[in-house]
């Protein structure tokens, strides 16, 4: 990832990795898009969970700001009122608690952040992690208000963490380079891992002692909501049906549930009878479970941000297979842990996940390098140090700020 700024670009940012002796932080955590207790868990909610987890982990106390619902509020102004209530009640929080920074999860031209700027303006300090930027939508009047409300938050915040590539290069020009850092997006990889004994009871309960070894055994996961998640489903149960007119005898194992979970199973009965097992809601903490059980996890990743089953799954030692034209890319090394095809190009998915059914060494070799690479590059605990140390530079600037204010 040449020209990003990370924490190993420089030594001080090195000596971030080494930050065990900052000082504890007061932080209001602030996220415009869905709430941590939002009750459908997707991708952005387990990531601001994480960031929440790992920031209390390190000794750090952290309050959630009061949310109000962001995404297209410029175009709902029976929401307006709620959100000037609201801004008001996140700074009296902020002033009861002695918060001494708002970090922000996410902002886009849908869900812009219209409390961090607000606190900005009020002498908090003001950190931003997943900020994005399209110019492109500017163009519409669908967009521009999003677009603009986005734009005035990014530009107010003392620092951008972006956590996906795509994301960092479009603030350039736009945010100056020392007010914004490429993070890593990381898992806390002490939650997954491979579990033997998971793999040979589970396998036993799908396949029968005497198959549980010899079928290969498909993984995917999703919440199974209409859209991009239920169509990705559809897409693997499609990919069985080829397999098995290629004289392969998969089962595919789904992983999630939601209202697309009917019409889904419709599609299985119809064109892949008895290959594909649906489990239902799984927790997190049991996703490991599943994964050890499976041999290659496979999901196309339609319009993916970033795709965190992605690296959950390679923590467990799966290769995976997915398209290469979103944010799959970004957490998948092609030919290496797994397979990047051309969207929307059925062959060529297929052909992936038969080389791996059919190559118990290949997918072992691509298993290991998959755990191999979630340790190094996207562990939570060393790439959310950069950021951590960042945001403690922050502090002690707006505090030593307030002293020489004082004098």
């Amino acid at each position: 990832m040449a020209g990003l700024r990370t924490c190993r670009s420089s030594a001080r940012h090195r000596a971030c990795f080494l930050n065990t002796a900052g000082a504890a932080m007061r932080i209001l955590l602030n996220t415009p898009f869905k709430p941590l207790d939002h009750p459908r868990l997707s991708g952005d909610v387990t990531i601001a969970r994480d960031l929440l987890d790992y920031l209390e982990r390190r000794g750090h106390q952290v309050q959630t700001s009061p949310f109000v619902p962001c995404t297209w509020i410029f175009w709902k102004p029976w929401l307006w009122p709620r959100l000037v209530w609201t801004r008001q009640r996140a700074w009296h929080q902020a002033r009861r608690f002695g918060a001494e920074i708002v970090l922000t999860y996410h902002s886009y031209y849908k869900a812009p952040d219209l409390i961090g700027p607000y606190l900005k303006n009020r002498g908090l300090r003001y950190g931003l992690f997943s900020g994005a930027y399209a110019a492109k939508r500017a163009r519409t009047c669908k967009t521009l208000p999003g677009y603009l409300l986005n734009r005035r938050a990014l530009v107010a915040a003392d620092h951008i963490f972006s956590n996906k590539p795509s994301d960092h290069g479009a603030l350039h020009g736009l945010v100056p380079d020392e007010r914004r850092t490429f993070v890593g997006q990381g898992i806390p990889t002490a939650r997954f891992g491979f579990l033997p004994q998971a793999r040979v009871v589970l396998r036993g309960k799908w396949l029968g002692d005497r198959d549980k070894e010899r079928r290969p055994v498909l993984v995917t996961a999703a919440v199974l909501r209409p859209g991009v998640k239920v169509d990705g489903v559809a897409w693997v149960i499609r990919c069985v049906a080829e397999l098995v007119r290629q004289g392969l005898d998969p089962l595919l194992v789904v992983a999630g549930d939601g209202p697309g979970r009917e019409g889904l199973e419709r599609l299985a009965t119809e064109i892949a009878p008895e290959r594909v097992r649906f489990l239902g809601l799984v927790p997190r903490d049991d996703l490991k479970s599943v994964f050890s059980a499976g041999d290659v996890f496979a999901f196309p990743g339609i319009h993916e941000g970033l795709g965190m089953v992605y690296l959950e799954a390679q923590a467990c030692g799966l290769p995976v297979v997915a398209t290469n034209h979103a944010g799959a890319k970004d957490v998948i090394q092609h030919e290496k842990t797994g397979y990047l095809v051309p969207p929307f190009n059925m062959p060529a998915f297929a052909e992936a996940c038969s080389r791996l059914m059919r190559d118990p060494q290949l997918r072992r070799s691509m298993g290991q390098d998959a755990v191999r690479f979630v340790s190094m590059e996207h562990d939570i605990e060393r790439n959310y140090a950069v950021m951590e140390g960042l945001l403690q530079e922050l502090v002690t600037q707006g505090t030593d700020a307030k002293k020489n204010a004082r004098w």
